[in-house]
């Protein structure tokens, strides 16, 4: 009776995205023996650059290193599997391409290697001339190609070959008859094992019935390479959740099961650790009172486990004690200067232009005189930042939007915009897992964040600007249930404070795009749900109806898109991806995409529309700018209001609705104002704001200011008509004149962002800004957004060049 071969169980290492170190793979290979996996599947780099390697042989240099590779496998008892792929330019007829092949593999196993795989995955089906006329279809060269190897290499007990009909769903017309398996089944030498997908590339479950059906047309089980964890296909995706789909009782059917994980190597921990639970449940006869594996369990097995290493110091090329006793701890890569523990720059530096008074989107210039950055202002006190460890912040039952109030050194009240370094929560990784589970199922915390907004955009109509007939008690639950959303939201924020100023550098720096991203996406959708509350036009309005709510909010949402019989790539970004399809400028991926900054910081912000209690704030925020331009004092401006009435003024006096403030744990440090409707605000300032301006500043009398005529003068170019052919296509104008030099840049197009969200949803179909032609920084800003120029210099008469953007 033929002796029952060894399941193979382990880790390919990522073919795509950036390779991992040797350091990763050396704690790669304590987890994989210290959880009881015993294979690793090694191969170059899967683009087309490296999969012509085959045809070259190793330095000398590379030679060590994988010598290395394969010595430090053997000796933790790891079958290491050495894979290539040539079926991009192979010639399988020609005898010189065969015998590259052999040379390249006889290189490798003169280093040690026992184990190999030959790929065919993803490549043309199409022969050359001379293979045509060489084989009888496209299967049978592979095989003879295959079958040629594995004698030459001695027929080694493992020898891998993968179909390029690889899952169920490429295979034509159907598994079972497809005569690419059934060549492979009947041709391929017996001992050598083929690899399987599943029914798709990704698949959701592995059933035992689909696998007996593969096992029969290939006459031999598969090995399944498990792509559940791979995250190479969607920059914005990573998956924490545990291994799932796949009841331990599949064994039977196969030769073994290698997981594909995530290209950041340090979000493999909870994978992996998941994976061998999941094998250790079935390795041996199973007692009666052994639970079966359970994902839930395992998951809760390995964050226990994570949470040491997540709050644990690592230095360079190190593990420390505790990692090597328990195998479980990566070694950091080369540490990067931590920017999150430096102050942050002067904000503010640029002049304000007389023509059209703007102010700096990002860091140009030091100041201009030494500063305190922790207190901009006299006679503010500013709040000391909390203790480390302290709980996540919860926060308190408020309705959406209140403003926070105070000045630039007063935290915001209800916000949760005072941070701290210290170490990451047991909640707070349950919800990091949670927010990124796996590519068919949310976590928990993921499904609650999409409910809440698909039902609040849906049911915006009971908090409208213009609705009396809405009940108060559904008033009350649409503002409990917004309640709860944002709370999420500030403990996304939190999260990633924490990751940013967690002990462990390389878990931060693989997992920091990643909750960067959400960070920045949960910002919008915050100021989206608080803008809601009380400035959304009802049905009587004649721009936009809350009825159409789902025609400005995108419709389709993963789950929808996916089901069941879907690639998870078919809808990009994941949670992120889906919050930002429920926002009325989803759509625009230009708004949401944007590469992290090289330093991350664990600086909190928040961005909420205004409120009248922040008008003395933002007036003093441009007064001050505009002085540090100058060079002078601030007691040398005439009125401490004609800067802020010149920038500001107009639009917190007419329309206060399209504005958004963006603050951070000091409090205000920017904003952003909108018109929707160009010609009749440009009618109201004409009739009440202009009018009240010359009461205020005359140019005639006892109480005339210095310079009052230029100010009523550049006040009035400033609300000056716009060509009708503009306005057509473009009836809303935003206004960047207050938003200073940030931290994290990223926040000023969140901001941005923010406000276009609320033009589109009362019914705007496009915006402009005019911008100084001298102003590259702005210029180049609002061109990665989606800007594109539309007048130049014909604007008003004016010099400014108008950029404009359909919504």
């Amino acid at each position: 009776m033929e002796e029952k071969k060894e399941f193979l169980c382990g880790v390919v290492e990522g073919f795509y995205g950036r390779p991992w170190t040797m350091d990763q793979r050396k704690v790669l290979f304590q987890w994989m023996q210290h959880w009881g996996l015993n294979t690793y599947l090694y191969g170059p780099k899967d683009d087309l650059k490296h999969r012509l390697l085959w045809r070259e042989v190793y330095s000398p240099e590379e030679e060590a290193q994988l010598r290395t590779l394969i010595v430090d496998a053997h000796s933790r008892g790891l079958r290491f599997v050495y894979a290539l792929s040539p079926g991009q330019d192979i010639v399988f007829s020609s005898s010189c391409d065969l015998t590259l092949l052999k040379r390249k593999l006889r290189q490798v196993t003169d280093l040690g290697c026992q184990a190999f795989a030959i790929l065919f995955d993803d490549i043309d089906h199409s022969m050359c001339q001379a293979d045509s006329e060489a084989f009888s279809s496209f299967a049978h060269a592979q095989v003879t190609i295959t079958n040629e190897i594995y004698r030459f290499l001695g027929e080694p007990p493992v020898f891998l070959f993968c179909p390029t009909e690889y899952c169920g769903s490429l295979c034509s017309p159907s598994v079972s008859k497809s005569p690419y398996l059934q060549t492979i089944g009947e041709d391929l030498l017996p001992d050598i094992t083929v690899i399987w997908t599943g029914s798709k590339v990704i698949s959701r479950k592995l059933s035992a019935d689909c696998l007996i059906e593969v096992e029969s047309v290939l006459q031999r089980s598969p090995l399944i390479w498990d792509n559940l964890h791979a995250n190479d296909y969607d920059s914005r995706r990573l998956f924490l959740g545990p291994f799932k789909g796949r009841e331990p009782q599949i064994r039977n059917h196969l030769r073994g099961l290698l997981l594909n994980p995530n290209c950041e190597f340090e979000a493999n921990y909870i994978p992996l650790h998941t994976l061998g639970s999941w094998y250790r449940s079935g390795h041996e006869e199973r007692k009666d009172e052994e639970p079966e594996y359970c994902p839930d369990r395992a998951l809760s097995d390995a964050l226990h486990d994570w949470m040491d290493e997540l709050n644990q110091p690592l230095q360079p090329g190190r593990q420390s004690k505790q990692t090597e006793q328990r195998a479980s701890g990566p070694t950091s890569r080369c540490k990067t200067p931590d920017r999150s523990d430096c102050p942050p720059p002067f904000r503010g530096s640029s002049a304000m232009a007389k023509p059209l008074p703007v102010f700096p989107l990002n860091p140009s210039s030091p100041p201009t005189s030494p500063t305190n950055v922790k207190g901009e202002r006299k006679g503010q006190e500013v709040e000391k930042p909390n203790p480390p460890n302290r709980p996540n912040h919860q926060a308190p039952v408020c309705r959406p939007g209140a403003p926070s109030g105070g000045g630039r050194g007063q935290k915001a009240q209800g916000q949760g915009l005072s941070g701290g370094k210290g170490l990451l929560s047991e909640s707070q990784v349950r919800l990091l897992v949670g927010l990124y589970y796996l590519p068919h199922e949310h976590g928990t915390s993921a499904e609650k964040l999409l409910q809440d907004l698909t039902w609040l955009k849906s049911n915006c109509h009971m908090v409208s600007a213009n609705s009396k007939k809405t009940l108060p008690l559904k008033v009350d639950e649409w503002r409990g249930r917004a309640s709860r959303f944002l709370s999420l939201c500030e403990d996304i924020a939190q999260l990633h404070c924490s990751v940013v100023g967690g002990a462990n550098r390389a878990i931060l720096y693989d997992l920091y795009p990643y909750v960067w991203d959400l960070r920045n996406t949960a910002l919008a959708a915050k100021a989206f749900i608080c803008w809601l509350d009380g400035r959304v036009l009802s049905d009587s309005s004649t721009l936009a109806s809350w009825r159409n709510c789902f025609h400005w909010c995108g419709k389709t949402t993963g789950a929808d898109v996916l089901g069941v019989e879907s690639e998870p790539w078919v809808f990009k970004g994941g949670v992120s991806g889906e919050v930002q399809m429920l926002l009325p400028v989803g759509n625009s991926s230009e708004l949401f995409t944007h590469p992290p900054p090289l330093f991350p910081t664990s600086r909190l912000y928040n961005i909420r529309p205004y409120h009248s209690k922040d008008k003395l704030e933002l007036y003093r925020m441009v007064r001050q700018l505009h002085v540090r331009t100058q060079g002078g004092q601030e007691s040398s401006v005439a009125h401490p209001d004609i800067v802020g009435d010149r920038c500001l003024g107009p639009c917190l006096a007419l329309t206060p609705e399209y504005t958004f403030i963006l603050e951070d744990e000091l409090g205000v440090c920017g904003c952003v104002l909108g018109i929707l409707d160009v010609r009749s605000f440009a009618k109201r300032c004409q009739a009440s704001w202009l009018p009240a301006m010359r009461d205020k500043y005359p140019t005639k009398g006892g109480n005339t200011h210095p310079n009052a005529q230029d100010l009523l003068q550049l006040m009035e170019e400033d609300q000056g008509e716009y060509p009708d052919s503009l306005l057509y296509h473009f009836p809303s104008q935003l206004r960047l004149d207050a938003l200073p030099e940030l931290v994290d840049i990223s926040v000023s197009r969140t901001l941005l962002t923010s406000l276009l969200t609320a033009l589109k949803s009362n019914g705007s179909q496009g915006v402009f800004c005019e911008v100084q032609p001298t102003d590259r920084q702005r210029l180049e800003f609002l061109t990665k957004l989606g800007f594109l120029e539309i007048l130049r210099g014909e604007a008003r008469n004016r010099e400014g060049v108008v950029l404009g953007r359909l919504l």
